[in-house]
């Protein structure tokens, strides 16, 4: 597919998306759209709008007039509001909580991997379930309700956007997002009568400051976690595996040396990363990239180009476990003050089901549909780099 001169590509044509990405960045690397959007592609620029919380605003509901801002959703809020709800969270995401979850994440992807069989859509049987049980069973949410979640979030992320501008795209998403947030709201209330030992009831109890979390923001922080929490995960294992099948000696590498298994990972976050762009709104006329961005403009940050820098890394087109991309040079999580707060779970997630997979001395082979056009994979279009459906085959590590 060939994208009009004024627009990006669709998410869904991989390979036209890097091809416009490259030429972008080198001959547009600040570039404004039919929309008015303004794109940013290199790496450092991409750095430099993430880390400036003043210049470039992540309250989005700055671009559409009237709209109320996100209270209590953390993606969506700048200092000094980021702060207090940052903190809120945070100890249930330190490195040593993360860490004592692993047994229960190595159980889970034993038993998943057991249920899946030798043939079957990676999605449905382990990428989807895997981390929405745990970001669910954090939240003190039940196993009932994960189908509910997942055609949620599906519904979200499938929407069509042709303008993102125009004031309807807000009434729009707030019309998906409407069941979810009427969901979290009742558990909210549940929580405040009677807390439980489980985030939402942190959240509700939490106080920071001197000030605590009303419902509002309590359910709009939950809905952050719940939509995050699983998302990133679902999206990343399905790229692992297609990155894999693309690149098979590493899964014998990995075999020899499971060490090699972050690395691996990590490669994978930077090649092909969940979440393409990172949006935010500038709050005065500002420089970038020797182009004048005007007050009150919507900024797309191209995480997947930026990833793709030769300024950044070196060959960025070559998939090397061995570059060692680490810091602040790892821009798939985000950079400074919003660097996700699920990263460390996430990786958790990646790591554990990698070794549990080599540890039955398996790989996985993508079994395309030679007959659709998208191999049968179901590509989403937009704000994911990801398919709905990934089919594979387990193989014993000779073969």
């Amino acid at each position: 597919m060939t994208a009009p001169a004024d627009l990006a590509p669709l998410l869904s044509d991989e390979p036209a998306l890097l091809d416009w990405l490259a030429t972008m960045r080198r001959d547009h690397p600040v570039w404004r759209d039919r929309w008015g959007i303004w794109h940013v592609f290199g790496h450092a620029d991409v750095q430099t709008v993430l880390r400036d919380t003043t210049t470039y605003s992540s309250e989005l509901n700055r671009a559409y007039d009237g709209a109320p801002p996100a209270r209590g959703m953390i993606t969506h809020i700048d200092p000094p509001e980021h702060r207090m709800l940052r903190l809120v969270v945070s100890a249930a995401f330190t490195p040593r909580t993360v860490a004592e979850l692993e047994p229960r994440i190595r159980v889970l992807v034993r038993d998943l991997l057991d249920r899946a069989g030798q043939r079957f859509d990676l999605v449905d049987a382990l990428a989807y379930p895997l981390p929405v049980t745990v970001i669910a069973d954090l939240l003190g949410l039940p196993a009932g309700d994960h189908p509910r979640f997942r055609a949620w979030a599906e519904m979200l992320f499938s929407l069509s956007i042709d303008d993102p501008t125009d004031p309807a795209v807000a009434t729009k998403m707030a019309e998906v997002v409407q069941p979810m947030t009427d969901y979290l709201d009742q558990r909210v209330r549940e929580r405040r009568a009677e807390p439980r030992e489980d985030l939402i009831s942190a959240l509700v109890t939490a106080s920071v400051d001197g000030r605590a979390l009303d419902d509002e923001e309590a359910t709009n922080f939950s809905l952050a976690l719940l939509l995050a929490g699983h998302i990133t995960t679902t999206v990343l294992l399905g790229n692992i595996v297609r990155t894999l099948d693309e690149h098979p000696h590493h899964w014998a590498a990995m075999t020899r040396d499971p060490g090699l298994v972050p690395a691996v990972v990590e490669e994978v976050l930077r090649y092909r990363p969940p979440f393409t762009q990172l949006q935010r709104i500038t709050t005065t006329p500002v420089e970038l990239g020797g182009v004048t961005i005007p007050a009150g403009a919507m900024v797309a940050c191209w995480l997947v180009s930026a990833n793709r820098d030769p300024r950044a890394h070196t060959e960025p087109d070559v998939f090397d476990p061995g570059r060692g991309v680490r810091g602040a040079a790892q821009l798939s999580f985000g950079h400074g003050i919003h660097f996700c707060l699920g990263a460390p779970l996430a990786r958790l997630e990646a790591r554990v089901t990698l070794e549990e997979i080599l540890a039955r001395g398996q790989r996985m082979e993508v079994e395309y549909d030679e007959t659709a056009a998208d191999g049968g994979l179901l590509p989403f279009e937009q704000i994911v780099l990801g398919t709905r459906r990934l089919p594979v085959r387990v193989v014993p590590m000779g073969i």
